[in-house]
């Protein structure tokens, strides 16, 4: 079913992510609803309406679909109770299937296997002694607990089964996933929009930089050969279909001895891809719009290099940042989020920066976040 442009998009979740597709559904005459907990969420001056409510309340989830034609979602800790309650109301997409896949790590990381999509090794830990015998098995590993965490949080890098204890005390004693530690050659992404119907529109590679597991830099098309980037597309694709995602869903992928590797999930708009505001003829935010709404998808063309640095609230420690050093270097702009009270490791913003390449871009983009930091 079409909502057609004039209509009304209820998000759960008002963080950046929905701050950002609201200002796209905003431009295309649509009227936003948000739900989030936080009544200074990032969203609120651009919407309509707030319903300030937890993500796991199924009578707000069902207020919000009584207001709103179709129902989306920017963050994956949404309670996929309230989701199955809305859908009797509203067309949502996602649905609660493909959240229910992907909110909880163990449940992706055996589904991905099962459907026969490339993954590291990896183990499933209930209780110490399983994690113990996880890390035996595969050595050095990344302990990730089942649900919640990003950006690092919710995660323990173990060099074996000495740190079991520690490893499952910072997890809460909750049920995790084991990853073996991989030599990573690259960090990409590719990001898949998907209609109702089954249509879909693949967006070219992003190549990735982290530092600390926080998202540093990224820059679209990937700088990488075009055989790699082509199956990195069609393996993104695959996964897509294979959940019958309406909507948006990013596949993070690593790279290691010319293999791909499936490394986790999201189905929403992705940090990775903020650049395609400037990269791509239509950006990650404006498809999330047209695929949920079920209009026709996007181009999704580069028409020039872009490359974004994430803002973090390390950076306003002594103030504002000066911003106005950037801003000085052509081609570079600036995008915060609204949100109150900076913090470390918070993200607060961006900068994107555009260039006649892909290293151009990521280089000039790194500068300008460098000039806010230099005395």
């Amino acid at each position: 079913m079409t909502v057609a442009p004039g209509k009304t998009i209820g998000i759960l979740g008002g963080g950046q992510l929905g701050r950002m597709t609201a200002m796209a559904a905003r431009e295309m005459g649509y009227r936003l609803r948000v739900l989030d907990p936080d009544p200074a969420c990032a969203s609120r001056f651009l919407v309509d309406e707030q319903i300030v409510a937890s993500f796991d309340d199924e009578a707000a989830a069902v207020q919000l679909a009584s207001v709103s034609d179709v129902l989306t979602l920017e963050i994956e800790k949404i309670g996929t109770a309230g989701l199955r309650a809305a859908s009797a109301l509203v067309p949502v997409r996602p649905g609660a299937a493909a959240l229910e896949v992907i909110q909880d790590r163990v449940a992706q990381k055996t589904w991905l296997d099962r459907m026969g999509f490339p993954v590291g090794p990896y183990r499933v830990a209930q209780t110490e002694a399983e994690l113990a015998q996880a890390l035996d098995v595969l050595g050095p590993s990344f302990v990730k607990a089942a649900r919640g965490g990003y950006d690092g949080r919710g995660q323990y890098e173990a060099s074996g089964p000495a740190d079991a204890p520690r490893a499952f005390a910072v997890l809460a004693g909750e049920s995790c996933i084991v990853e073996r530690a991989l030599p990573i050659e690259k960090e990409i992404s590719v990001l898949v929009a998907r209609r109702p119907g089954g249509e879909a529109a693949v967006y070219p590679a992003a190549l990735n930089h982290h530092e600390s597991r926080i998202l540093a830099w990224s820059v679209i098309p990937a700088p990488i050969p075009g055989a790699l980037a082509s199956r990195a597309e069609e393996l993104a694709r695959g996964v897509a279909a294979a959940l019958e995602i309406e909507g948006l869903v990013c596949v993070e992928i690593f790279v290691t001895d010319g293999e791909l590797l499936v490394n986790e999930l999201a189905p929403r708009p992705h940090n990775s891809y903020h650049a395609s505001v400037e990269a791509c003829a239509t950006s990650q935010f404006e498809q999330h719009v047209r695929a949920i709404c079920d209009l026709p998808l996007g181009a999704t063309t580069v028409v020039r290099p872009a490359a974004i640095a994430n803002l973090l609230g390390d950076l306003w420690e002594s103030g504002t940042p000066p911003f106005e050093r950037a801003l000085e270097l052509p081609g570079v702009r600036l995008h915060l989020y609204g949100k109150a009270g900076a913090r470390p490791g918070r993200k607060m913003g961006h900068l994107s920066a555009a260039a006649d390449t892909p290293e151009a871009a990521a280089a000039l983009v790194k500068e300008a976040r460098a000039r806010l930091t230099q005395a």
